[in-house]
Parts: structure tokens; sequence; C-alpha cells
């Protein structure tokens, strides 16, 4: 758990949260937690096994791992898609206090905080297999990279989730909210189709872990220039329209 603490907050302090005024971050990805895993539990599993017995009656067992890279796409997009759907929900509904308007950079930082929720928990909950395995550091002395991709994959693995959700948030706070859920859900899903990948035999479980470190690294740099780069927002000083509507103001914009 604290490992998978430690690991979420590395992610989320590359992008500067602000410290002051804004407690609502941690109910926002507490939120995004508990829907994305009822999402998964409700809506992802049932999705996926109806496409799985689909495939079964209209392929034979041959075909089917033949193809698998393009008939296991429809599996793998149901969970990019639902996931990101399910992280946003309360990013939606501070967009919708704020009289649907967040400065650009609130959006982006509303989207990672929801991201770091549900990669935090699912963080917890893989890596709690990984040492109840039997995981230790003698494993990574022994086995070199190989030994420490279970944690590898969960560090990438978190990093994509507060990356795809930052770029959703951002999108919906510039009034194009579709277009960012559509990327964040197909970088997701392309993150995932690297198991698909895999299972095809088409790659390495080492290049399946480098190809969606790459995903989570390019994902969190565009998400990093936007955050730095991009409309300043309300705690940088300036740069904003409009007050955010959240209840309590931090000190540093109330004034103005």
């Amino acid at each position: 758990m604290g490992l998978a603490v430690l690991l979420g907050l590395f992610w989320y302090a590359l992008y500067l949260p602000p410290v002051r005024g804004y407690a609502f971050l941690w109910s926002v990805a507490v939120i995004s937690a508990v829907l994305t895993l009822l999402a998964i539990v409700f809506v992802q599993m049932p999705l996926q096994a109806l496409t799985g017995q689909l495939l079964v009656r209209a392929f034979d067992t041959a075909t089917i791992t033949t193809w698998l890279y393009i008939l296991g796409l429809p599996q793998i997009l149901l969970s990019g898609f639902v996931q990101e759907a399910a992280k946003l929900v309360p990013v939606l509904y501070v967009w919708q206090k704020s009289d649907r308007y967040l400065d650009p950079k609130v959006g982006l930082i509303v989207g990672a905080a929801a991201g770091l929720g549900f990669g935090m928990f699912e963080a917890i909950w893989s890596l709690n297999q990984v040492f109840a395995g039997g995981w230790t550091w003698a494993a990574v002395q022994s086995g070199g990279f190989n030994g420490l991709l279970p944690v590898w994959e969960r560090f990438f693995a978190l990093g994509g989730h507060v990356a795809f959700s930052a770029l959703a948030g951002y999108g919906l706070a510039r009034e194009r909210g579709w277009l960012f859920y559509l990327i964040a859900a197909g970088l997701h899903s392309l993150m995932n189709y690297t198991v698909v990948l895999l299972q095809a035999q088409l790659i390495s479980i080492t290049t399946l872990e480098l190809l969606a470190a790459g995903v989570a690294v390019g994902a969190t740099a565009w998400a990093l220039f936007i955050r730095h780069t991009g409309e300043k927002a309300p705690w940088a000083g300036g740069g904003y329209r409009r007050r955010l509507h959240l209840g309590k103001e931090p000190k540093e914009y109330a004034s103005k």
C-alpha cells in the first residue's frame, strides 16, 4: 500500500498541483477509484464476457488464436473506454459545479487527481498480489530487469492513468471533451493492447513492458507540456476569465 501511494504521489507531483484551497481534489481521487471499480465490475467485465462468447460462437479456436491481435481489439477497447469514462465522472461534476467553466489547467489537474485515485487503487491490488506471490528485492538481484518487471509495470501503468485522465480533464475545460475523451480512451486501450500482442506471441514480455512504458511516458510528456506551457491557472496569478464556483475559494485569488 505504501509503495503504491509513493508511486502515485511521484507522478501526481510532476503536475505541480496547488497545495492550499483545493482539498476537494482528494475527494475527486477517492470517488474516481470507487466509480471506476464499479464500472469495471458491472459494465466492463460483463461486456467483455459477452464479446468473448460471441467470438467463440463465430470463430473456431484456431482462427481466434491466429487472428487474436485483431479479434481481441473489442475487449481491449472496452477496458479503455469504460475506465476513462468512469474516471471522468467526478471531473464532470466539478465542471458542472463551476457553471460549466474550468480554467484549462484546473481541468487538467482535476483530471490528474481522478486518474491518481484509481491508479493507486489498482496499484495497491496488483502489488499486493506481487508481494503475496513471494516477490522480494532478491528477485531483482537474481533476475535483473525481469525480476523488476512487476513493479516496473505498475509504476508506468499508474503514470498512464494519471496522464490519460489529465488530458481528458483538460479537453473538457477547453470545450473539447469528446475529442480528448476519445484520445484518453485510445491511449489507455493502446497500453492494454500490448497484452494482446503478447498473447498472440508477437512480442516478448520485455517488449510489452517497454511499449507500455513508452505510451505512459508519451502521454505524461504531452500532459506536462500543456500543464507548464498552456494557459495560466488561477493559482499561478491571472490568466483566467472567471472564478471557479466550488464553494470556498483559495485566498490567493478570492478577492479578484
